[in-house]
Parts: structure tokens; sequence; C-alpha cells
């Protein structure tokens, strides 16, 4: 009997049978099998709660192969390293502590097979296409957590792609959790500039909208929390500051909110010649 995930629990009301895989709270009154229990703590559906445990299940091993794979390939490919400069990823300790690599595309299959792994396998991971192919083909990828994220270097294809199911929790948070400031940025494009400025206390939501999880992990401590979303010219990151501004107050958080200069998000200000000492003065003067 321990306390329940799924709500504000302050005494022992979560009960776990093992030999069933069933679970049951006596606050809350929710209970189910594993599937249900993914459902309700993602807040996901029963198909995204199904991928989510194949996640936990294999995929990590087989997403370790890949995302190796791809770091060996980064420096191989000078127009990938050419994208990353021109982004202002130019720290070789911000690579390394990212773990960033390329997707040439046409040998991620035959590497993966040669390690043991079935072509159903890579397809029901979402690494290659129905026809065989690299899904991260010509894209910078990022490790996440239980996932992958492929940023296009081509204007011509989708500009983001995730593996199948949830994105995961918020990045790097780990490094981040005991910190008393926390910078919340939208993509991992802002938390690299950011990271290497030096603001190590930055994290990422991989966008406006936070899922279950990553508003838990957010709240999991009293804590000011820096808002350094894009300040989009049509306001939707302006919007969705506030909106999140709201939820994290009503949790207790003290909130502030970064204005980043109209149209520019943290990538944009600092690869436009925006350096350390002015984003600190941005933090310093950010609305409560």
């Amino acid at each position: 009997m321990g306390l329940c995930p799924l709500h504000e629990d302050r005494q022992a009301s979560f009960l776990v049978d093992p030999d069933k895989n069933l679970f049951y709270c006596y606050g809350c009154g929710r209970g189910g099998d594993v599937i249900r229990f993914a459902e309700l703590y993602h807040q996901v559906r029963f198909p995204q709660a199904v991928a989510l445990l194949h996640q936990w299940r294999g995929l990590p091993p087989l997403l370790h192969e890949a995302a190796g794979f791809y770091r060996m390939q980064l420096h191989r490919h000078s127009e990938a390293v050419a994208y990353l400069y021109q982004r202002g990823l130019r720290s070789p300790e911000l690579i390394e502590h990212m773990q960033i690599g390329y997707a040439p595309g046409g040998c991620l299959r035959a590497w993966l097979m040669q390690l043991g792994y079935s072509l159903q396998t890579l397809r029901q991971a979402g690494l290659v296409t129905a026809s065989g192919y690299d899904a991260y083909i010509h894209r910078v990828v990022f490790p996440l957590d239980g996932n992958l994220y492929g940023r296009s270097l081509s204007a011509a294809a989708p500009s983001h792609r995730f593996l199948p199911g949830a994105k995961g929790g918020l990045y790097a948070w780990e490094q981040v959790r005991q910190c008393p400031e926390a910078i919340l940025v939208e993509g991992l494009f802002d938390y690299a500039v950011l990271w290497q400025a030096g603001f190590h206390n930055v994290t990422c939501a991989m966008g406006t909208q936070l899922n279950a999880y990553q508003f838990r992990q957010l709240c999991d401590g009293m804590r000011t929390v820096y808002l350094a979303f894009d300040a989009d010219a049509n306001a939707s990151g302006q919007h969705a500051t506030q909106a999140l501004a709201h939820r994290l107050r009503e949790q207790r958080l003290n909130v502030r909110t970064v204005e980043l200069p109209q149209g520019h998000d943290p990538n944009s200000f600092f690869t436009n010649g925006g350096d350390a000492g002015q984003f600190q003065a941005l933090l310093e003067t950010a609305r409560s």
C-alpha cells in the first residue's frame, strides 16, 4: 500500500497486485490493469497507452542503438554540422551533452538488423517505414526519454518527427529538478542555445502544451519557473504562456514570464546576436 500517483494523496491508499497486474486506489476509486494505469497516469487513450508499454518493455535498448548509430554519422556529414552551426549549436560540449546525431538514410536498417533486430521490430518501433527506409532520413536527431526527435534539414519535408507514442517528460529534467529556478522553453533548439550560453537550469517541453507527466514534473517541488516561450506574431506563444502560468500558479509555484523581442524565440534571439548577458537581463525583468 502506498500513495496514489493518480491524485493528490496524503494517506496510503494505492494497492498493487503484482501477480495479477492489477491496481486499485481506495482514495479516488480508480483501478484496473497496467494498460488502464498507463491511460490514467499519462492521460492518453488505449492505443497510445499500449504504445507506451511497448516502449517501456522493448524500445529503450533499440533506441539506444539507433541513437548511437546516428551519433556516429553526425561528423561524417558536413551538411548536418553546417545546419547545427546555422542554428547556433556550435559547442562540442553541447553536442555531446545532447547526444545529437544525424540520419543520412540508407544504412540504419542494415546496422540494426546486423545487431539482431528484425525488420518487423524496426517497423513497429517507427524507425523504418513500411517500405524499409529510415523514417528519420536527412534529419538531425535528438534522443529523448523513450523517443527520438528529428528535425528536417529540408524545407520540403515535414519539420518535426517523433516515434509513435508519447513524447515523454521534460527534457533533461533530472539535471534541473533540484534547481530553485527553472527556465522552460518550447523547443530543443531553444534549449540548446541557452544551455550553451551557461543556463544549465533550462528544460524543454517540445511544444507549448505540457502533457500530464510534464506538468507533474514541473510541480514536484517549490520553485520559480521562467516561461520563455516564442513571441509569435500571431500571439499563440503568448497565449500559451498565460494559460500555463495560470495553471502553475494554482499549484503555488512562482511563475515569471520572459518577454522576448517580437517574432523571436530563444534560439533566434541568440542566433541574431543576443548573448548570455542580454538574456539574463530578460530574466531579471520577467513579469510575475
